[in-house]
This record gives C-alpha cells, sequence and structure tokens, in this order.
C-alpha cells in the first residue's frame, strides 16, 4: 500500500530568511541543521526521520562560499544516509559558477568540479535561479532545473516603466537575457554595452562604448548578478552620459562585495532591483536606491512541482510573446 509520508525541508545557514519564507508559504517546518564545534568544523544533525521521505535543502552557496559549499554537502550526505527516498539541492545561487569554462591554460573549470561534487555527495536532482552560464546542467548526469528570476520580477516591472523604455546588457554575453526582457516589457529597443576585461585579473572591468539610441530614454540594465558593480556601475555612467533620462538596474544575485556599497551610492543608477537569493548586506539595505524582490513563491512553487510530478517550464517559466503565438 502506498504511503505519503510528505517531504522535508531542510537548510543550512547560507540563507535562513529566504528558507524559512519558502517554508510558510507551503505550510511547512524547515529545519535547520547546522552546528559548529569548537575547532570550527561543521556538524549536522537532521531533527526528523527522513526515510522514504522527499527532502529539499535550501542552501545558496554564497559568501562564506567555500562554508556554505561544505553546509550543502554535508546535509545532503546526512540526508542520503537517512535513506531519504530522493534529495534536491535548491541553490538559488549557485557559487563558483562564473569559472564555467578553460578560457586559458592552467585553470580549474570551477563549476564543474563543484557541481559533480554535489553530484557524488548524493543529490539526485539540483535546482538553481538564474545559473551563470546555460551550459552548467550539462556537467552532471542528474536532473538540473534552473528557474528565471523574472517570474519574481516581472509584476513588479510592469507599470515602472513609460513606453519609452530600452532594455541594456552591460556586456555582449547579456544580450539574450536584455531581449528577453525586452520582449516581455514591450521595450522599444535593446542596447548593448562593451567592456574590456582583463582575463588576467578578476572583477575588473572597463566601459567602452555602446550600441543603442538611448537619448531621453528610461533604460533598463539586466544582469546576472552584482558583485563588486563595477560592471553595472560603468555601463549606467555611460548609458547616462548618452542622454538616457532614467537608469534602473535589475540583477539576480546580490553579493555587493567592497566596494560595490560606494560605487552604487556615486553612480547614474537611479534604482536597483534585486532579488533575494542571497542574504543582502545590511549597508545595501538602508541604501534607498535599492528595492528587494523575494523569490520565495518561485522555489515554494518549484518544490510543489517537483514533489507533484507537475511541469516547471509550464507553470515557472515565463513566455515570451513570440512563445505565446507559436
Amino acid at each position: 500500500m502506498a504511503n505519503d509520508n510528505g517531504f522535508v525541508l531542510l537548510t543550512g545557514t547560507a540563507n535562513l530568511k529566504l528558507a524559512q519564507d519558502v517554508a510558510k508559504i507551503l505550510g511547512k517546518n524547515v529545519d535547520e541543521t547546522v552546528s559548529v564545534f569548537a575547532d570550527g568544523e561543521k556538524r549536522i544533525v537532521i531533527p526528523e526521520n527522513l526515510r522514504k521521505r522527499d527532502v529539499f535543502i535550501i542552501q545558496p552557496t554564497c559568501p562564506p562560499v567555500d562554508a556554505n559549499i561544505m553546509e550543502l554537502f554535508l546535509i545532503i550526505d546526512a540526508a542520503k544516509r537517512s535513506s531519504a527516498s530522493e534529495v534536491s539541492a535548491i541553490i538559488p545561487y549557485f557559487g563558483y559558477s562564473r569559472q564555467d569554462r578553460k578560457d586559458r591554460p592552467r585553470v580549474p573549470i570551477s563549476a564543474s568540479i563543484i557541481a559533480r561534487l554535489i553530484e557524488y555527495a548524493g543529490a539526485d536532482r539540483i535546482l538553481t535561479v538564474d545559473i551563470h552560464s546555460e551550459q552548467e546542467p550539462g556537467f552532471v548526469e542528474i536532473p538540473w532545473d534552473n528557474l528565471y528570476s523574472s517570474y519574481s520580477f516581472l509584476p513588479y516591472l510592469k507599470g515602472q516603466f513609460t513606453s519609452n523604455l530600452i532594455i541594456a546588457s552591460p556586456d555582449k554575453g547579456g544580450v539574450l537575457k536584455a531581449a528577453f526582457y525586452a520582449d516581455l516589457l514591450d521595450a522599444d529597443g535593446v542596447a548593448i554595452v562593451f567592456k574590456e576585461r582583463d582575463v588576467m585579473k578578476a572583477n575588473e572591468s572597463k566601459a567602452l562604448d555602446m550600441i543603442g539610441d538611448v537619448k531621453d530614454k528610461d533604460v533598463l540594465i539586466v544582469d546576472d548578478m552584482i558583485d563588486t558593480a563595477g560592471t553595472i556601475c560603468d555601463a549606467a555612467n555611460l548609458i547616462k552620459e548618452r542622454g538616457a533620462k532614467k537608469v534602473v538596474a535589475l540583477a539576480t544575485h546580490g553579493l555587493f562585495s567592497d566596494p560595490a556599497p560606494q560605487r552604487i551610492k556615486d553612480s547614474s543608477l537611479d534604482k536597483i532591483f534585486i532579488t533575494d537569493t542571497v542574504p543582502i548586506r545590511k549597508e545595501m539595505l538602508e541604501n534607498p536606491k535599492l528595492e528587494v524582490i523575494s523569490v520565495a513563491k518561485l522555489l515554494a512553487e518549484a518544490i510543489s512541482c517537483i514533489y507533484n510530478g507537475d511541469s516547471i517550464s509550464e507553470k515557472l517559466i515565463p513566455k515570451t510573446h513570440r512563445e505565446e503565438r507559436n
């Protein structure tokens, strides 16, 4: 006789508030599992029975990245050893995803090794939000669902802008994302900022020029993450110099590593929309330019789809006008 034991939500210390918000939407409790030994080692204890139950571990691998990744590995292992039926690693922000290819000699493909370690630890499924590169799910043999923060952003964005809207990409790699938002928001067009990046140095780039007319336009810059904010601020400053009336940024993951707070304060940005995939540092929460949009509902819906066997793509991936017509 079949017995539906329901599912269990677990979390580490990476983003406890987001895990609690997801649990509240689902009408569940979320079990905190992590304590620390005197020498700093992580200690994992799961407080309830997992036998033959589906387990969802909500743990972005954000700063401190290595510590949060280790927590994730250990929670997955504990769940598998507790006879869980299926273990899903819900990773709203996937750390080490920026080194996703061998772009010069003698470098690792960090995203690949981290993904394979998650699989090796015992995860049956990975779920992320706006992964840095679309090829990364190919690094593992287990299912990998990638959600899009546009599901959470769109209800807030509609009505924020006039018909005088241009969507901008801060670099050539974000053109498809910019085109996606342009279609969804009925924008007048897309602009692309070109930057120069020194591959020998991390977090260093400079906006050089742009394609597209932004004069007297409202401009929305879309990106997947803001770390030190150099790219987004340089793009905003260049766009404002080219005559834009208003410059707003949208990004999924807000790391805001120094000197991001000061750069944003000094920049031409009028507003920034960010999600809560990672905890937002207090200094940024106090910045009047920042508005945080939660992805808790998106994650809760995705967990329900996985558990019930429903289609994530049909329910949670926004469709462009072209797709709707087809």
